[in-house]
């Protein structure tokens, strides 16, 4: 494969995760009480465990894209 392939394949990996992780943050921002109200039915837990849980999933998937999409993209920005 060739390196302006997976270039490119980054670069769209890192643009779609990133859109993911905007619009996961977004909702959460504005709508923490229906997204609270609507998963309550297969979460047992306080809403405050709730808010750890999904600022704790947020910060995983953030390190996640960071590991597995950006730096591989700059790295092959570099070499090629």
């Amino acid at each position: 494969m060739e390196i302006q392939t997976l270039t490119e394949f980054f670069k769209w990996c890192t643009i779609l995760n990133i859109g993911l992780l905007a619009f996961w943050s977004v909702w959460f921002l504005f709508a923490p009480d229906l997204t609270f109200r609507v998963q309550r039915a297969w979460f047992s837990g306080s809403r405050e465990t709730w808010d750890l849980v999904m600022y704790g999933f947020l910060g995983v998937f953030k390190l996640f894209v960071i590991i597995f999409n950006i730096v591989p993209w700059v790295a092959l920005l570099i070499i090629g």
